[in-house]
């Protein structure tokens, strides 16, 4: 037996070594408690810190991310911006410039169309004065023969036709030339040369006359297939496109009495006429050359027009090039956006992933930590278990 004093009553009681040893147990069964309360407590409060460090760590991570994918987007839409403002400006400016191409190309028409109606206006005006004039030609060629004997009584040839062609200048060929062939430098010449221009003093057609009558060559009777060499000659050396041969020999033979005869078999470009027809094969010539002339201005024009269609497409292919380039540009940024973005997401799913695992992590520790128990804690420890199995 022992005497224990009681440290609050100050009370002296005995003890056996059973109740002491029962004391002691209670003793340490509270200091263990306490102990292992405090441990489990730090352990709590270890993983609440460590809770709190991964989710401030994992919050700046992201806020810095998300940082750098809103300069990122910023930059991406301030570049495609620019591009679009690029791009428009170009199509604008293309558009104005196949505008104003289209607006010179209508004027230009319209210009054409005006030339032409004028132009053939004045045609009309030709053709009906000319028709007035064969009119009372027709009544002065019925005695045309008859004037025009062997002995060409009154006027020649030559001034039979100079009068004829002055009547109708003023209303027919205004621009029209036809004297006399003066040019002997060659050592030949012709009657009579006709030119004829249009306003922009072109040439429109050139013809040599030659004109023969009886009178004129004797009593020595000549064909008229005996002058056409020297004509063919002086209209080469003059440089006229036709060569005309105006006679009045033979004049029984009826084939130069029926009309026109085209010696193009013999000669290019060469006719055989009686006097009256002197008017007619100069219209007709002249029409056909003018007809020939408006062809050729047509043909250069619709030469023209291809070349300007030509540019036209060559220009609409380069701006298809330049949208085409501008809407790759776009693409491309569009498209580094989209892989940015799709980086960040992956990126973001592993943190995902990474919280979540971290999240099973501590939530096996706070399981483990809810289990423990002495017994495990001494299971594997010989020397606690002996301890704790005295107690």
């Amino acid at each position: 037996m022992n005497e224990i004093i009681c440290p609050n009553c100050k009370k002296t009681f005995s003890l056996d070594e059973a109740g002491y040893a029962d004391i002691l147990k209670q003793v340490r069964d509270q200091k263990f408690d306490a102990e292992l309360k405090d441990r489990l407590n730090i352990a709590e409060r270890d993983k609440e810190s460590a809770v709190k460090l991964a989710e401030a760590n994992i919050k700046n991570s992201l806020e810095k991310q998300i940082s750098d994918l809103n300069l990122k987007l910023t930059k991406v839409e301030n570049e495609n911006k620019i591009a679009i403002i690029n791009a428009i400006t170009g199509i604008e400016k293309e558009r104005d410039t196949l505008k104003n191409t289209i607006m010179l190309k209508d004027q230009e028409k319209e210009l054409f169309a005006s030339n032409l109606k004028e132009k053939h206006k004045q045609e009309l005006d030709n053709k009906e004065a000319i028709i007035n004039y064969k009119e009372e030609e027709i009544n002065r060629l019925k005695d045309m023969k008859s004037k025009l004997s062997s002995k060409m009584l009154g006027e020649s040839l030559e001034q039979h036709c100079d009068i004829e062609f002055n009547k109708i200048r003023p209303s027919g060929f205004q621009k029209a030339y036809f004297e006399k062939d003066n040019d002997s430098k060659t050592g030949s010449k012709g009657d009579y040369i006709f030119k004829d221009f249009d306003s922009e003093g072109n040439e429109i057609i050139s013809i040599m006359f030659e004109m023969k009558n009886q009178a004129d060559e004797g009593s020595i009777k000549k064909k008229n297939e005996d002058f056409l060499l020297k004509l063919d000659k002086d209209r080469n050396e003059k440089n006229c496109e036709y060569a005309i041969l105006v006679t009045m020999l033979e004049p029984e033979n009826e084939l130069y009495n029926t009309g026109i005869v085209d010696m193009s078999h013999k000669y290019p470009k060469m006719y055989i006429i009686r006097p009256q027809f002197f008017i007619p094969i100069i219209t007709l010539l002249r029409n056909a050359a003018m007809k020939s002339l408006q062809y050729k201005t047509e043909l250069a024009l619709i030469r023209n027009q291809n070349i300007d269609i030509t540019n036209f497409e060559n220009d609409l292919k380069n701006f298809k090039e330049k949208i085409s380039y501008n809407f790759n540009l776009a693409s491309n940024h569009f498209k580094d956006a989209i892989k940015d973005i799709d980086k960040a997401i992956a990126t973001m799913q592993s943190i995902k992933e990474a919280l979540t695992k971290s999240e099973n992590q501590l939530r096996l520790a706070n399981d483990k930590s809810d289990s423990l128990t002495i017994r495990k804690l001494v299971q594997n420890n010989p020397t606690m278990k002996s301890k704790f199995d005295e107690l």
